[in-house]
């Protein structure tokens, strides 16, 4: 309950009647319409409460009454009575929607990981259409947050200062809706208590950032879908009921695929310092992007991570290795071909709650080897390393035939000559420098200059365990296993009594 009555509250809305009063019939009507994804119950008890407040309906959460309905030994504290939100029906079908979520709110969860979450200033408005089952758009602020965990372990405080946001909605043209959302904080503060490695050593690390953003969009995302599973969910609690309905189940869970087309979401943290003991780590630019398609037969995952200006104590390092130190990286990684339509929709039509599991292991076995057989890919996308003098770019992909993996990779890196130097200068001081030399000599042997005057390495890995470079064999294949399974009638056992093949009493022998 606690979970679900902040999402619901954002999706269910039913589309008013223009022209209607706002009166206890109308506020009547708006429970009804709750109630179908939050339970009576809710209303019942008074966790949820809907009055008129002038030309709106006042939605308001009792959270004393959520507390005695959820009972349990954690001792809480809310301080959250601000928390209501205001919904007026307008000319087109949709609500307008406004909130001072948490004028200054915290709650308390007492004990040996107490923790403190606390927002102050925060505030909500927009126009939701029940029609999309989205708010076409919306903004929000807040002047800041806090959290602290007294973990025993592990303690934490986090902190942010003053913050927006931005939403909108529209009808995609596939089904669904096309959506995005956007947020900014300013005065991002970690500090975590780390253990190193269980031996009671406390380490303590601060993460700081003056301002960090983030970006999600969808698009073709079904939320009626959703919004109806819920529902489902709702009225089916107990577990005969559930499986008596599963057919139903079924069809709503189909009818919510592919879920969306695509799913992604960015953050980004700009003039990043992570703060040690042994001194500051810092990051001009620090972005990571995440993308992932919907349920189909060619589903697609990108995943990338960009990070500039990179600093590190010097203390850390070799005096001859601060030249080869990476100061930008660009990581792009990701997953396609990959089918988990056919897998969902043969697991949706062979589930059956009567059983138990409901999904037999032979069926699931069955389900991995025909995902499998679709050759899905592991791709490593163009990605860089690089510093003043040099520059090393990298892509590839990863496949598994026969359930064995087989890779290929390209290398290229641009002034290895400037890391051959380095190291052959450090080598006349440096021991440690000495020990890399011959290596990067050797690595050097097996490129191939072009006509760019990079250096290129491409490796192959294949699925019987062999590994070549640009051609030439580094590894060869893995041994063939004659006889994998031995037949009994293949093996004779010395008569020892004879004395005859004894050996000394060696162990048995195979037949010629």
């Amino acid at each position: 309950m606690k979970r679900v009555l902040p999402f619901v509250l954002l999706l269910a809305f039913g589309t008013p009647s223009w022209g209607q009063a706002i009166d206890s019939q109308g506020a009547k009507q708006l429970s009804d319409d709750l109630s179908r994804y939050i339970g009576k119950k809710a209303l019942d008890s008074g966790i949820l409460k809907i009055s008129t407040d002038g030309d709106a309906y006042r939605i308001a959460f009792d959270f004393n009454a959520l507390i005695r309905a959820n009972r349990n030994n954690d001792p809480l504290t809310f301080n959250l009575a601000p928390f209501a939100m205001l919904v007026k029906p307008r000319s087109d079908g949709s609500w307008s929607v406004s909130s001072d979520l948490a004028s200054n709110a915290f709650v308390d969860l007492q004990g040996p990981q107490g923790v403190r979450f606390s927002v102050s200033g925060s505030a909500f408005s927009g126009i939701y259409d029940p029609g999309l089952t989205a708010f076409t758009s919306g903004a929000g602020s807040m002047a800041g947050m806090q959290v602290t965990s007294r973990d025993p372990k592990e303690p934490m405080d986090l902190s942010i200062g003053a913050g927006t946001s931005t939403l909108n909605a529209s009808k995609s043209a596939g089904g669904g809706v096309d959506f995005a959302m956007t947020q900014t904080i300013a005065d991002f503060v970690e500090t975590a208590i780390v253990d190193e490695g269980g031996t009671g050593l406390k380490v303590p690390v601060t993460m700081k950032s003056p301002r960090v953003s983030a970006e999600i969009t969808g698009n073709g995302v079904r939320t009626k879908a959703f919004l109806d599973l819920l529902g489902f969910a709702i009225a089916n609690q107990d577990e005969a009921s559930l499986k008596a309905n599963q057919a139903e189940l079924k069809s709503l869970l189909t009818s919510a695929l592919p879920l969306w087309e695509r799913l992604e979401e960015s953050y980004r943290f700009e003039g990043l310092t992570f703060a040690t003991a042994v001194g500051d780590f810092r990051l001009s630019d620090l972005s990571a992007t995440t993308s992932i398609g919907g349920i189909s037969s060619h589903g697609k995952i990108d995943y990338s991570i960009t990070a500039a200006g990179l600093t590190v104590p010097q203390q850390l390092l070799p005096s001859w290795s601060a030249a080869l130190l990476p100061t930008d990286l660009e990581l792009n990684i990701g997953g396609d071909n990959i089918d988990l339509d056919t897998m969902a929709k043969k697991a949706i039509e062979a589930f059956d709650l009567n059983k138990d599991p409901p999904l037999s292991d032979e069926f699931g076995d069955a389900l991995v080897a025909d995902f499998m057989a679709n050759n899905p890919k592991i791709v490593l996308e163009h990605s860089i390393a690089k510093n003043g003098n040099v520059e090393v770019a990298v892509e590839g992909k990863m496949t598994f035939p026969g359930m064995k993996p087989e890779a290929t990779m390209t290398v290229h890196v641009a002034g290895y000559d400037k890391i051959v130097e380095s190291l052959q200068t450090a080598a006349k001081t440096e021991p440690e420098a000495a020990q890399y030399f011959p290596f990067a000599l050797a690595v050097k042997g097996f490129g191939k200059e072009l006509p760019d005057g990079r250096l290129e390495w491409v490796v192959n890995a294949k699925a019987d365990g062999s590994v070549t470079v640009n051609g030439a064999m580094l590894k060869p294949a893995d041994a063939v296993q004659d006889n994998p399974i031995m037949d009994p009638s293949d093996v004779t056992v010395p008569d020892h009594g004879s004395g005859e093949n004894d050996n000394g009493g060696a162990g048995a022998k195979l037949k010629p």
